[in-house]
């Protein structure tokens, strides 16, 4: 029986690897990790992966739209399986940790520009930021 992943694989005419079943498995366990953790992620079920295998990997999953790769500014890039559906994100000034924001308002993109400069608009990225609880109960010091 095939999996989902290697059905998400085939759809986009990509070759079923274990390297891209792991990154897959990673990314759905644990969204929003950066490229080094998905490379120990991966590691601990396929050992011997290269970094620059998973480097290759991230950038097929990212170009056939299986996964997203996010950039908070400042911030390294993540990656997470949750596309299609342009939800955004809120992100903690302190310690990074970033959570899913689902679509504030309408349709996809959410948001109407005040003006389009004649641009076809089919999404809008939008990232909250704060204080994740944990970092917000610490006191100040």
């Amino acid at each position: 029986m095939m999996s989902d992943f290697e059905a998400q694989l085939r759809a986009v005419s990509l070759r079923v690897t274990r390297p891209r079943l792991a990154v897959l498995a990673a990314l759905r366990d644990h969204p929003h990790v950066d490229t080094e953790t998905v490379l120990n992620l991966v590691r601990a079920d396929l050992p011997t992966v290269s970094h620059q295998a998973v480097y290759d990997v991230l950038r097929a999953l990212t170009e056939t739209g299986l996964i997203r790769r996010i950039q908070p500014a400042g911030a390294l890039a993540r990656y997470e399986t949750r596309v299609g559906d342009n939800h955004h994100h809120v992100v903690c000034r302190s310690c990074g940790a970033i959570a899913d924001v689902d679509c504030a308002v309408g349709h996809a993109p959410c948001l109407t520009a005040s003006g389009d400069h004649g641009f076809v608009i089919d999404e809008a990225e939008v990232v909250y930021w704060g204080l994740c609880p944990g970092c917000a109960a610490e006191p100040v010091q």
